[in-house]
């Protein structure tokens, strides 16, 4: 896939959504993801990834803390694997 001819920028800026409106926003957009990957043409593609990301960055910036599932980590992976 080519790289588009600039940075891409859509939807209101991550910062300046409140906590509940960050997280509408990442549902839908994990909600139309995979229809994104399937169907939907290189630039809408990639449009869709750059804005997940900002808006997943936006909300591990104002979560530092957030709970992290020990099976989620690399050793908890191996652990299920069992390569201890």
């Amino acid at each position: 896939m080519p790289e588009p001819p600039g940075p891409i920028r859509s939807g209101v800026d991550p910062r300046e959504l409140s906590d509940e409106d960050l997280m509408r926003e990442l549902r839908h957009l994990h909600e139309t993801r995979h229809e994104a990957l399937l169907h939907g043409p290189a630039d809408a593609l990639r449009r869709h990834t750059t804005r997940m990301v900002e808006l997943e960055d936006e909300y591990v910036r104002r979560h530092p803390e957030r709970a992290v599932d020990p099976a989620r980590t690399r050793e908890g992976a191996r652990a299920r694997a069992g390569q201890a």
